[in-house]
């Protein structure tokens, strides 16, 4: 390891691998699947989206966002309410978006719209006849601002349902520049390095990575890593689709290597105790909020991070907070991919019209610039100026998703169905925390995982 490494160069490395490495990877983890085109790339002159008047008409959009997030989202709403007169309230679901969605249809009030973490229920609310077509608008909007990956991730059995209007790189490791410069450790490129690294910085004092376990989805995201660039993207699709077991010994490889870190309690800020009560937020403010004295130097997330640390903390990114890609387990490193996709609740399987401006106008640059100029944000949307970004680490991050075009792997356990990818307490978010309280049982956790995992495929 290099020592006596200037925050200067760690800026200057660690926007320079998002460029080059994340492109690349993009492209070289992935392969055909159902989530790639033949479109994308490109870029041009987005059509001004023509709004109509909906004035007294009012709609009501759920999504699993709170805090910096959720009114970031409403800030960008906002000038759709002022161009149609329409009147937008927000409703928060809570992390299991599909039990909240059930449970407000079954009561015969169900939100006008609704922002979609997992694409897996995107295909069972269609299946159910729950959603409406995007309409005209919207296609339109598709048409001019989207390459056909993300529109494919869109629809089913060729109907478009839905709209993505916000992507993630969920392959980022986050760090404080102090503790890895005091550490004299430089960034790491491989899954060795990063557990070496690790181990260096612990040694210097501080506890090296902040592990938000009390979000099982955080889990989830470091699993689907490791597995991507360890087993290769064939593989990874077979997995989600549930064609290999999770008793194969691709995933007991993956766990095994997972459980070099989760299995040492010193490298995990607070231990493995610690580490399960921690959520997502405060994992990253442990690394963030105390800039002389922080409770831990890197903290694993997509590109979302950015907003917590921008709303909770005086870190300055690109300054204190930096970013790296995520390390090499296997010839290539991996980029996965998330986002949440906009779709219309209707059991009558038309959209209102209302319901159709709104998901034109998420479509739209109009929407995506109105987001992304206010940071922790990146946009599908190929049309959209990337100067919008309030600094160079996002719109890094952002050139580099749409510079991949339809090549990536979309996050695996949003591809399965909501009671295995995506509820607490069930599936791969309990599975992976049983295995973040014990890194030793991993046919235990394996065996867990196969049997939730059949169930939840039906089979």
């Amino acid at each position: 390891m290099r020592s006596s490494i200037r925050s200067a160069r760690y800026a200057a490395r660690a926007v320079a691998a998002i460029t080059a490495v994340s492109a690349l990877t993009l492209t070289a983890c992935s392969g055909d699947d159902d989530a790639s085109g033949t479109g994308g790339g490109g870029g041009g002159d987005a059509p001004s989206v023509e709004l109509p008047d909906l004035s007294g008409q009012k709609l009501e959009v759920a999504a699993v966002w709170t805090g910096a997030e959720q009114d970031n989202f409403m800030a960008a709403v906002e000038e759709f309410e002022d161009r149609t007169g329409a009147e937008v309230t927000f409703v928060p679901t809570g992390d299991n978006v599909a039990t909240f969605v059930g449970q407000k249809i079954a009561g015969g009030s169900p939100p006008d719209v609704v922002l979609l973490p997992q694409v897996g229920v995107l295909h069972e609310f269609a299946d159910k006849g729950w959603l409406a077509p995007v309409g005209a608008l919207a296609e339109e909007q598709l048409d001019a601002n989207y390459g056909d990956g993300w529109r494919n991730l869109g629809a089913h059995d060729e109907q478009q349902y839905g709209v993505y209007i916000k992507a993630a790189n969920k392959s980022l490791i986050w760090y404080s520049t102090g503790p890895l410069e005091t550490a004299g450790v430089s960034v790491p490129e491989t899954w060795d390095d990063f557990i070496t690294a690790a181990s260096t910085v612990s040694d210097s004092g501080t506890p090296p990575v902040s592990v938000g376990g009390a979000d099982g989805w955080t889990l989830t995201d470091w699993f689907e890593n490791i597995y991507l660039s360890q087993a290769g993207p064939q593989m990874y699709d077979r997995l989600a689709a549930h064609e290999v077991p999770w008793t194969d010994q691709s995933v007991t490889d993956a766990l095994t290597t997972l459980g070099e870190l989760f299995g040492r309690p010193a490298l995990l800020a607070g231990g493995t105790d610690g580490a399960l009560r921690t959520d997502f937020p405060n994992s990253v403010t442990k690394v963030f909020a105390d800039l002389e004295s922080p409770e831990a130097a890197m903290v694993y997330e997509g590109d979302f991070v950015g907003t917590v640390i921008s709303d909770s903390t005086d870190a300055v990114i690109g300054e204190d907070a930096q970013v790296f890609p995520f390390p090499a387990v296997g010839d290539e490193a991996p980029v996965v991919s998330g986002g949440d996709v906009a779709v219309a609740i209707s059991e009558s399987g038309e959209a209102s019209e209302a319901q159709q401006a709104l998901l034109g106008f998420f479509a739209s640059t109009d929407a995506a610039a109105l987001w992304a100029e206010r940071g922790g944000f990146i946009s599908p949307n190929r049309s959209l100026d990337p100067e919008v970004y309030p600094d160079e680490v996002q719109r890094t991050m952002a050139e580099a998703l749409i510079a991949a075009g339809d090549d990536f792997r979309f996050d695996l356990s949003d591809q399965t169905p909501a009671a295995f990818g995506g509820t607490t307490g069930q599936g791969m978010w309990q599975g992976l925390q049983d295995f973040l309280r014990n890194p030793a049982d991993v046919q235990g956790v394996q065996e867990y995982l196969e049997t939730q995992a059949a169930a939840a495929y039906g089979e």
